[in-house]
């Protein structure tokens, strides 16, 4: 049986007769292993167009016991777990698409009324022999089944989390639905499997959620189930090399997602860019930018300051654990950044718990949503980028140091001005536009001690490589000593060519003449 799923493996068969099908069945070998067990209840949430609908579809197809889907799996990786026959096709397989659900119905009673209804009529129609003791509660005839027939379910919900979106701040609506699922899904017999897939993680209210029986898998900790989440690095490399595509490219737009150690790319944005053979922001194009800028540009929590770090480059400190798994109760920049990271919009480092922006594709919507109102000197520095970068590869130190100059006093608002941090940061957004044909690393460890910024050729970029050390109240001229010195060039490791040894200095003595005034020294070697 299966809602609005007849017969179950039409949907995913789809999938599986697209032009790009990346395989990922071996999810159905770790759900495998939890049927039946203390584990059989796994929440995963992933942001949208990451693959939600189809792993959940793929699952219904194995599962369902009412289709024949053996062959559509043959040649599959699943086909060669040991698990593979032992399960396939033998379960009561509930799907239910929340989406599909709430567009029907205009308040949470009517949606858990509807929801019961629909469910029985399917089940009457495959146990019209069964002998039940009231045919109008749900879990008393599912319970009936399975202690007559023998027979175990499996519940897949999909989007389950549509209902905290569509009712945002109703909190006695969100009770009300988590409370049927826990009434439907804890403790049961009757179920082998329940498997939810959304946005959110699942809603937490006080202490503890109301479905604490369910092990999450999130953007925050995936744990076994990362390389599930997307297109893993190699499975992307084999796709550019059938399409003839730069990988090196492909990483730079669309990967970044680092789920506990594990590197996956945005599999919607890679499909649609081999598909079209080019590289432009498909994922972000499937949602108005609203839905981030709605988040950044709040004025609360020294959000400005952050967003402004990460759109520098950087990786900013956040703690996931406070957040309170919806879009509402946002009460900190932790939450708020949190928030993102679920939504896509930020990668989380689950070991140095820190977040970043993964990628140029979701870069570039950070920039859509600070183009305007009060962001004018971060998008000044970003807009003149080009220009400083041709200035600092033309070794004109006067230009140099008057753009850094301007950068660092009119971003003082939002940053710390006598900070290496933020001047590092503010030099970050300066060069902004050279993150097109560098990687740029902060931070980077030399032959003895840690360069301040490296900029290295991405591959295929015939431009000098730089080293910037970044001072205050010290001589250029011993700043490039220092760089020397210390062998800061040994970090470019295989680079070979010409490397551009910059200095970027100012005056933080406020009884200076020269008070905030910047200087840089540029020089250049060459490494053989």
């Amino acid at each position: 049986m299966g809602i609005y799923l007849n017969p179950g493996n039409d949907e995913y068969k789809k999938a599986v007769n697209s032009e790009i099908y990346v395989d990922k069945t071996g999810l159905i070998a770790f759900t495998n292993r939890i049927l039946n067990t203390e584990q059989r209840n796994i929440c995963v949430s992933r942001p949208r167009r990451f693959g939600k609908s189809m792993a959940a579809n793929m699952l219904v197809a194995y599962y369902d016991k009412n289709c024949d889907s053996k062959e559509l799996f043959c040649g599959l990786n699943i086909a060669d777990d040991e698990s593979f026959e032992r399960h396939i096709n033998k379960y009561n397989v509930i799907h239910i698409n929340m989406i599909d659900i709430i567009s029907r119905v205009s308040s949470m009673d009517e949606m858990i009324d509807y929801l019961q209804r629909r469910i029985l009529w399917d089940i009457k129609k495959e146990y019209a022999d069964l002998d039940c003791f009231d045919w109008n509660d749900l879990v008393e005839v599912m319970s009936t089944i399975y202690s007559e027939k023998k027979q175990s379910f499996i519940i897949i919900i999909d989007e389950w989390d549509c209902i905290f979106r569509k009712f945002p701040d109703d909190y006695d609506e969100h009770k009300k639905y988590l409370d049927f699922l826990r009434f439907f899904i804890k403790g049961k017999s009757y179920v082998a499997l329940a498997y939810m897939t959304g946005i959110l993680p699942i809603k937490k209210y006080g202490e503890h959620s109301d479905l604490n029986m369910f092990d999450e898998y999130s953007m925050t900790n995936q744990r076994e189930l990362a390389e599930f989440t997307g297109f893993t690095g190699e499975e992307v490399q084999k796709l550019c090399v059938q399409y003839d595509m730069s990988f090196d490219n492909m990483k730079q737009w669309y990967d970044g997602y680092d789920l506990k150690g594990v590197q996956v790319y945005n599999p919607r944005s890679v499909v649609m860019s081999l598909l079209g053979h080019d590289f432009d922001s498909y994922w972000t194009k499937t949602e108005t930018y609203e839905a981030l800028k709605k988040y950044i540009q709040l004025d609360m929590y020294n959000l400005k300051e952050l967003v402004t770090r990460l759109i520098a480059g950087e990786s900013v400190p956040v703690n996931p654990n406070k957040f309170q798994n919806d879009m509402t109760t946002l009460e900190s920049a932790d939450d708020v950044l949190t928030l993102l990271v679920h939504l896509g919009y930020l990668t989380y480092d689950f070991y140095n718990e820190t977040v970043s922006i993964p990628n140029q594709e979701v870069q570039k919507e950070f920039i859509n949503c600070i183009e305007d109102g009060g962001w004018e000197s971060v998008m000044d520095a970003i807009r003149s980028s080009d220009k400083l970068l041709d200035a600092t590869l033309n070794g004109d130190e006067k230009i140099v140091a008057s753009m850094i100059e301007h950068a660092h006093q009119e971003n003082a608002s939002i940053l710390k001005y006598n900070d290496e941090n933020a001047l590092a940061c503010v030099v970050s957004l300066a060069y902004y536009s050279a993150k097109k044909d560098y990687l740029i690393y902060r931070e980077l460890a030399g032959g003895k001690g840690y360069a301040d910024m490296v900029f290295v050729p991405r591959n295929g970029v015939n431009k000098s490589a730089i080293v910037v050390e970044l001072k205050y109240n010290k001589t250029a001229d011993a700043a490039i000593e220092q760089i020397k010195d210390r062998q800061y060039v040994e970090g470019l490791k295989a680079y070979k060519g010409e490397v551009l040894l910059v200095d970027i200095n100012y005056n933080a003595d406020s009884d200076s003449v020269n008070y905030k005034k910047h200087e840089c020294i540029i020089e250049k070697i060459r490494i053989q």
